[in-house]
């Protein structure tokens, strides 16, 4: 099957990439067709809130399709018939068309998910391109090992690919998740149904057409469409053997029991967040309030790490405020392709709406709007940088991912407060500590529950580190070796090496 639905999106005037043309089809097998009703989606520009492009909008019966190319994929030219050498060579060189064509990869990805150009350029599609790269060195250094057991036998565990795996990624770094789904599957040798976000699948449409200049037909197939049917139809289908998830705890849980109610797949979650920032009063203060405003600030707060939560030592609450505020007035929230911008858009108008209803709930609850609160412009979905203060910690804006540019400020005492206030959250995906004293920074992120800490800096995420979260923030990890383990079955030889007969 075909399609001659392609994307065609310009640019503004004078920037490095006019216009970008691609097919937006299913990706199946390493072609493109519509999905099976021939219904589409429409994508919209979040920075101007028109319709840029259309994809199709999966069925039930176009993941059956995608499983099929993936299960023959994975027993004619994949998993154990393609040497982990060659499947890191495939890695490598797609994350090199990454690069060659990164201008164009961040072009679209600031289209079509608002955040500025020059932060997809610097940070987006390089940062996709290390992870596939980091992937394909690991591609043949998944060993087993022998295990002793008695002089007249030999035992090793042998590391094996899991089969056809399902994977779901969110609209808030689209192509960076894309990256970090596929990277570890492939190295291990498994074949991928992958849905992307309705709201955000053109910057992996893009990439199909890298991916079919590398990869043979169906290892990797690329299915638009909503949740539901297309995310329930990979959590439930009998033939995915594995399925990861990143989004919100709320879609997480539907996904895991899916996943227990079919065939028991192993699932990993990367989920929400309501991370605390905590400020000590011997940090360097300029470097604090440069890190906590883009720890919260980086793309318009649409991240689940997000630091929304500044906990402040109270000595110097009033100083660190000022300082902050000075910063925030100073962030410049415009269109992705301004080459000043640092805030973007809401990523879509629901998106928006959401955001919006949070600012008004910290309102109606007392707190104190301290800079923000209020729309941006009148096109589009931009929403001023927000900071609340007088927040009590039952509010909701306290205790509920908001996923925008929000953040509440709060006073903390001494270390057992400060651990008290930051742990009295059902998430636990990432938390921060500033201060000068590197020993009591460290032993207070060995009290924090979260899966990430960072010690004076904030949202600094590397491909060979573990990423993911305690609590409701998740289960399982994403990066580094840890992934490794998610996508690999690990099965137990025994050999008799000398033993005649059974005793």
């Amino acid at each position: 099957m075909s399609t001659n639905s392609i994307a065609s999106l310009s640019f503004p005037a004078g920037h490095c990439v006019s216009k970008a043309e691609f097919s937006v089809g299913l990706f199946i097998n390493g072609e493109y067709s519509p999905s099976a009703n021939r219904e589409t989606i429409d994508v919209y520009g979040p920075a101007t809130g028109k319709v840029i492009a259309r994809v199709p909008a999966g069925q039930a019966s176009d993941v059956d399709r995608a499983v099929d190319a993936a299960q023959a994929a994975y027993e004619t030219v994949w998993g154990e018939r393609c040497s982990g050498r060659e499947r890191g060579r495939l890695l490598m060189k797609l994350a090199d068309l990454f690069d060659e064509h990164a201008d164009v990869l961040a072009s679209i990805e600031s289209m079509d998910n608002g955040k500025p150009f020059s932060m997809a350029r610097a940070i987006d599609v390089p940062e996709a391109a290390a992870c596939l790269r980091y992937y394909g060195g690991w591609a043949d250094k998944d060993h087993g090992k022998v295990i002793e057991v008695d002089d007249s036998k030999l035992a090793f565990e042998r590391h094996e690919p899991i089969g056809v795996v399902g994977q779901i990624i969110p609209w808030n770094f689209p192509l960076l998740m894309f990256a970090w789904k596929l990277g570890p599957a492939l190295a291990c040798g498994n074949t991928i149904v992958i849905k992307t976000a309705e709201s955000t699948p053109l910057s992996a449409c893009y990439a199909t057409q890298l991916i079919a200049k590398v990869f043979p037909p169906g290892v990797i197939n690329v299915v638009t469409g909503y949740g539901d049917p297309v995310g329930t139809a990979i959590a439930s289908h009998m033939r995915i053997l594995k399925v990861a998830f990143t989004g919100s705890t709320a879609i997480g849980r539907s996904i895991m029991a899916a996943a227990a109610r079919s065939n028991l797949k192993p699932v990993t979650l990367e989920l929400g967040g309501k991370s605390p920032n905590i400020i000590f009063d011997d940090a360097d203060l300029d470097q604090a309030v440069s890190w906590a405003a883009f720890g919260i600030y980086f793309n318009a707060g649409q991240a689940c790490s997000a630091g929304s939560r500044i906990f402040v030592q109270e000595t110097i609450y009033d100083e660190f405020l000022e300082r902050l505020t000075r910063t925030v007035k100073a962030l410049k929230v415009a269109q992705p392709f301004d080459s000043d911008a640092f805030v973007g858009p809401a990523t879509s108008k629901l998106q928006f709406d959401r955001i919006s209803a949070h600012i008004q709930s910290g309102k109606d609850e007392g707190a104190t709007v301290h800079l923000g609160g209020k729309r941006h412009g009148t096109e589009g979905y931009f929403i001023e940088p927000t900071v609340f203060i007088d927040v009590r910690p039952e509010m909701r804006i306290a205790r509920e991912e908001i996923f925008g540019p929000v953040v509440v400020i709060q006073k903390f005492s001494d270390d057992d407060d400060i651990v008290a206030k930051a742990n009295d959250t059902i998430y636990g995906l990432a938390s921060a500590v500033f201060s000068r004293d590197i020993s009591h920074a460290f032993n207070i992120a060995k009290r924090l529950h979260a899966g990430s800490v960072w010690i004076n800096c904030y949202n600094q995420l590397n491909p060979q580190v573990p990423f993911g979260g305690y609590k409701q923030s998740g289960i399982g990890r994403e990066l580094g070796q840890a992934a490794i383990a998610n996508y690999t079955a690990t099965k137990s030889i025994h050999v008799n090496l000398t033993q005649a007969n059974p005793r």
